[in-house]
């Protein structure tokens, strides 16, 4: 599905129309939030409305359309302004954004690795788990230079989308083993870029510039199983370092 997150990622305060609701439920005409998926966590934030406000506590997508949950049984009525948490959404991109970075070091520096399960937090940190047999963690360690170096090189992130059949017969486009996002209705796949390092199909929001993330640490390596590894980063202004 399209989200209005991928075209405009920071318009975070939208006016807008009820589509539908129900006891604890609306869906919007249109909706600046992100629902949460490929390991980065679902935008937090407000829906204000003449006669009430709400939080956002979760979403549902039925048959192609966003259901915002609240945090109460409001019935969500006319005109309303719909507000993302401009912190979380600020850190969920930079992170989304650093973990290509390491995906695109280790895809290259480990015989095109896949990704096997990724998860970032709130705290400013995130894992990546991939599938890199006989790996050196020394070796994964020392990427943290090469990831940061990109980032103080503020490299622009494009998107784009391309038919799924394109990205299935382009090596590493699709580099996970067990998540790639939706195709669109009309059978497209979203391509993240970053300028003349890496492009992989990605549903997440990112920023604009690697340059608006800061700095990040390699905060451990663990072994999990024969084949796989998990490197865990955080930003280097999160609270948790």
């Amino acid at each position: 599905m399209h989200l209005f997150c991928h075209e405009h990622p920071d318009t975070l305060v939208v006016q807008t129309d009820v589509a539908d609701v129900r006891p604890g439920r609306v869906m919007l005409a249109r909706s600046p939030f992100y629902p949460g998926g490929g390991g980065q966590l679902a935008d937090r934030g407000l829906l204000r409305w003449a006669s009430g406000e709400a939080k956002v506590t979760g979403f549902e997508i039925v048959e192609g359309k966003l259901w915002h949950l609240l945090d109460s049984q409001s019935e969500v009525a006319g005109s309303v302004e719909a507000e993302v948490d401009p912190a979380f959404r600020q850190i969920m991109r930079q992170l989304h954004t650093d973990t290509h970075i390491l995906n695109a070091f280790v895809f290259q520096s480990f015989d095109g690795a896949l990704v096997t399960g990724v998860q970032m937090y709130e705290d400013g940190t995130a894992r990546m788990d991939f599938d890199v047999p006989g790996a050196d963690n020394d070796r994964l360690r020392s990427l943290e230079g090469p990831i940061n170096d990109v980032i103080a090189q503020d490299i622009a992130v494009n998107f784009a989308y391309v038919p799924m059949g394109e990205a299935q017969a382009e090596r590493g486009l699709i580099r996970s083993r067990s998540v790639a996002p939706r195709p669109t209705p009309d059978g497209k796949i979203r391509i993240v870029e970053i300028v003349a390092l890496d492009r992989q199909a990605c549903g997440g929001t990112h920023l604009a510039s690697t340059g608006a993330s800061p700095p990040v640490r390699i905060l451990k390596i663990d072994n999990k199983g024969r084949r796989n590894r998990r490197v865990r980063i955080g930003l280097s202004d999160a609270k948790v370092l």
